[in-house]
């Protein structure tokens, strides 16, 4: 995942086709290890393809994924790939708060009071 957030970086930062030198060069920065095979896995993965056609093709592929109140990560996507992404969901109505009652301390618990 660093790597796939380094290359999004790169090209946020004006890279249009960044280099594993980049990569490794933005994880450097912030103290991650590059780990080469997975910077050359992805470079071939990604090289000559548009990357708002990939994040749209990613997103259709977690929209099939259950993962028990998905919406956010879909909305994610779509707010990432540059779209207007849907309004968050509302929260499900609040669940009644139950009133924990304190036990006092008493002063026999310890022996002495604070204020004694």
């Amino acid at each position: 995942m660093k790597v796939v957030a380094a290359y999004l970086l790169a090209l946020l930062g004006g890279k249009s086709q960044p280099s594993a030198t980049d990569l490794k060069s933005i994880l450097g920065s912030v103290g991650a290890e590059a780990d080469d095979d997975k910077i050359e896995l992805l470079l071939s993965q990604v090289k000559g393809k548009d990357i708002t056609e990939l994040i749209a093709s990613g997103r259709e592929k977690l929209a099939s994924v259950p993962s028990g109140g998905g919406g956010a990560a879909v909305a994610v996507a779509a707010s990432a790939a540059g779209g207007a992404a849907a309004p968050a969901p509302a929260p499900a109505e609040a669940k009644k708060e139950e009133k924990v009652e304190e036990k006092e301390e008493s002063d026999e618990d310890m022996g002495f009071g604070l204020f004694d």
